[in-house]
């Protein structure tokens, strides 16, 4: 049950409703929750039959229980992603990756030669666009 009720609270709680109401409005108290549990029966059945139709045949292939929000466990997520094994490269994969990082090896050393900053001679300006900002 939800928010800790059980059974035998819940018919404990109808006792003491039936002894508070008393006798006399006991028979229109529950002919009222009566339509009210009727009206929530249909209305939850109006929403279904809403969503079925607006969302067609796709309806039918929903597997509800994976969207259930109980189901998700920080803790479980957290771990079974620690604690995914990581692929095992294969001797052609290393081999490519080796290839791979001497040519960025290479292209790193150009890029550092080409982006590296210009000295300013003693009293130049550093340049300035006034349309930067």
């Amino acid at each position: 049950m939800f928010f800790g009720l059980t059974i035998e609270k819940l018919l404990l709680i109808g006792v003491i409703a039936a002894f508070v109401i008393g006798p006399e409005r006991l028979p229109r108290y529950a002919e009222g929750l009566g339509r009210l549990t009727r009206r929530v029966k249909d209305w939850m059945n109006t929403a279904k039959t809403r969503v079925r139709d607006e969302m067609g045949e796709e309806f039918q292939d929903v597997d509800w229980r994976t969207l259930d929000p109980r189901q998700y466990d920080p803790r479980r997520i957290i771990r079974e992603a620690l604690l995914d094994d990581t692929p095992v490269p294969t001797v052609k994969a290393a081999a490519a990756a080796g290839a791979v990082a001497a040519m960025g090896a290479a292209g790193e050393a150009h890029r550092e030669e080409r982006a590296a900053p210009s000295r300013l001679l003693a009293g130049e300006t550093a340049p300035f666009d006034d349309e930067a900002t």
